[in-house]
């Protein structure tokens, strides 16, 4: 785990393999960020807050952050209940980044814009990485040609238990790509994802209407969230005797686009990644309150025309019907919104005169040399790696972070 103070390379975007940085020295403890200490054990967890709180660190501003951990504590065999993804330590570039604080962008957010700030719970917090992953062109003979290859490491906010996402479009997005081409970028901001106050209905496209996003400023940002609702179940999941449920409908589609852009709106760099679930704990439903369905509830549902789930996670969960009662946030089942996907796609920059420091506002744009108050500071390789528009994509990364033998349950 990861415990005390330590300087965040990653919060700023410094690079200590860069040799034109030095790291600096410690910074002091000022106090702690909105996100440190939000965690409370639930019935079923057995770890205290306190052991919880020991894996965090000091970020730039002097503040303490939470950072990643397992599910289940090492020191104490406790469990957290919850999972923050691949341990970055792994990743080659965690030399160079160090430790994500988690929500460091959202309380850049509360001085730049004090009465609109963004808060999002900790349990969401999801890291993924891996290395020396090949790069993919339009053609295979570009493919061939390139042999480009990449470490990416990754953090998004990426809530899928409660109804947050359904009207609100703005997610932490910590981003870190270094490759053999010159290719580097070490991002950290707050990503408009689709537009507020909706999302896109998983099983047709529709766009959902689902009520007043928070902060009620949140900008309309590019990609999309695509959700299930209760037409997805009632379409795909509930069906007669003798007809399978399609479970594929509880998937789960973060689509980003994000720009870092200058104060006069100049491109410096773009990337797409997506972030996918499978089997979420939760459906949008506008006729319950708070607007939450659990697809654990719809294992035992039947419609009075006698339609119900058929086969599938339901019947693993329930033991073909023999296990009654089992509540969304049991450990044994399926719907825990731990079976990631990530599909790296683009990475681009158009940042060939410089500089390789820019500071920005929370939301990556009105970038400049020098900081200001709610700036973050960004790093962007000098190079122009656009190759006359020949585009590229990265491959699919995926793991599934639950299993009873780390006790991870919603909320996750």
């Amino acid at each position: 785990m990861i415990r005390g103070t330590f300087w965040l390379a990653l919060a700023v975007g410094l690079v200590a393999c860069d040799a034109s940085f030095s790291t600096p020295p410690t910074p002091t403890e000022l106090g702690q960020s909105v996100a440190f200490g939000i965690w409370t054990p639930g019935p079923n967890d057995t770890c205290s807050p306190a052991t919880h709180d020991a894996s965090s660190l000091v970020a730039s501003d002097g503040k303490r952050y939470p950072t990643w951990h397992p599910p289940i504590d090492p020191a104490t065999g406790c469990s957290f209940g919850h999972e923050h993804g691949r341990d970055p330590r792994g990743s080659d570039l965690y030399q160079a980044v160090g430790p994500i604080p988690f929500a460091f962008a959202n309380e850049q957010l509360v001085i730049w814009d004090p009465a609109n700030q963004r808060h999002e719970d900790h349990v969401g917090h999801k890291v993924e990485w891996a290395n020396d992953v090949p790069l993919h062109f339009e053609s295979d003979a570009a493919t061939s040609l390139f042999d480009i290859r990449c470490d990416v490491l990754a953090k998004l906010h990426q809530g899928t238990h409660s109804r947050d996402a359904f009207t609100n479009n703005l997610h932490e997005l910590v981003y870190h790509v270094r490759c053999t081409d010159g290719t580097e970028m070490h991002l950290t901001l707050i990503a408009a994802i689709g537009d507020p106050g909706q999302f896109i209905r998983s099983c047709d496209g529709t766009a959902v209407s689902a009520g007043t996003a928070t902060p009620a400023n949140s900008p309309n940002g590019g990609g999309q969230r695509r959700i299930p609702d209760r037409a997805c179940v009632d379409q795909s999941i509930l069906r007669p005797v003798g007809q399978s449920s399609n479970f594929g409908v509880l998937h789960e589609s973060w689509e980003t686009s994000v720009s870092i852009r200058t104060v006069a709106g100049r491109g410096l760099a773009h990337i797409n990644p997506y972030f996918q679930v499978r089997l979420p704990s939760r459906y949008f439903d506008a006729a319950t309150a708070p607007a939450v369905g659990r697809p654990m509830d719809v294992c035992y549902e039947v419609t009075p025309s006698g339609e119900r789930a058929q086969g599938g996670a339901c019947a693993q969960a329930t033991a073909n019907g023999t296990i009654t009662g089992m509540t969304y946030d049991d450990a044994r089942s399926p719907f825990n919104g731990a079976d990631r996907f990530v599909d790296v796609n683009e990475n681009q920059i158009t940042n060939a005169a410089g500089p390789k420091v820019w500071f920005t506002d929370p939301f990556g744009l009105r970038a400049r040399p020098d900081s200001f108050p709610g700036s973050v500071r960004q790093y962007i390789a000098r190079i122009d790696n656009s190759r006359g528009g020949l585009g590229t994509s990265g491959p699919t990364l995926h793991r599934n972070y639950g299993g009873s033998s780390v006790s991870v349950h919603p909320p996750n």
